[in-house]
């Protein structure tokens, strides 16, 4: 087993997977979703990076092949988890993050059963994009919470009738609530219909990818 750049960038990308829950445990907020935002952003770009690098150098593994799909899943998974914490367990965000936590545990628990049968069931370009869309999602939710934070200590105090105000302008904005406000909003929502077009995608991709395994499953019984 030789452990090339791109399975060290897979490797580093798993163990970055824990460590976003490892920033709010340590740091205090907005700085933990700060840092949890970087650093899941950084092990994204590696997601792209160690796949392209296999591929230019020719050092795809079957290391690189079987630890790939996991530490996307890690990432995904715990990701969700913390945000659904730091989010009250929205609706908004719970029922898309059921959705795609169910689809990967299922599809791993698929894959382990099919054994080297699964590798015969090539990843499509709609399960690429279904990352894309889950990793894009969680890196706005993430922006979400440092606004919200920010938002939240600077009008600490404020009646709403005054917050209101100072958004619409009727009083000085000394404190910049107003792109705090925004940066809020327009990472919330975005992430949310992100978050959903991930979801629908991971059911497309999961039920899927058991139409495919069907044929391998006939003999179950």
């Amino acid at each position: 087993m030789r452990l090339n750049l791109p399975n060290a960038l897979t490797i580093l990308r798993l163990l970055a997977a824990p460590g976003v829950v490892v920033m709010f445990l340590y740091f205090t907020r907005p700085w933990a979703d700060w840092f949890a935002l970087i650093l899941f952003v950084t092990a994204a770009i590696t997601d792209f990076l160690d796949g392209y690098l296999a591929r230019a150098w020719k050092q795809e593994s079957k290391l690189g092949a079987m630890m790939d799909p996991i530490a996307d899943k890690a990432m995904v998974i715990i990701a969700l988890l913390v945000i659904t914490g730091f989010s009250g367990m929205n609706p908004w965000i719970l029922l898309p993050a059921t959705l795609i936590m169910f689809r990967e545990v299922f599809v791993s628990g698929l894959r382990e059963f099919l054994g080297d049968t699964a590798g015969t069931l090539k990843v499509t370009n709609l399960a690429k994009w279904k990352t894309t869309a889950q990793m894009v999602a969680i890196a706005l939710l993430f922006a979400t919470g440092a606004f919200e934070h920010y938002f939240g200590m600077q009008s600490f105090g404020m009646d709403p009738g005054m917050i209101e105000d100072v958004l619409a302008g009727r009083i000085p904005d000394e404190l910049g609530l107003w792109w705090k406000y925004r940066g809020m909003m327009i990472s919330w929502w975005a992430g949310i219909i992100v978050l959903w077009i991930a979801g629908l995608l991971t059911i497309v991709t999961g039920w899927d990818y058991f139409r495919k395994s069907v044929p391998y499953l006939k003999d179950v019984g």
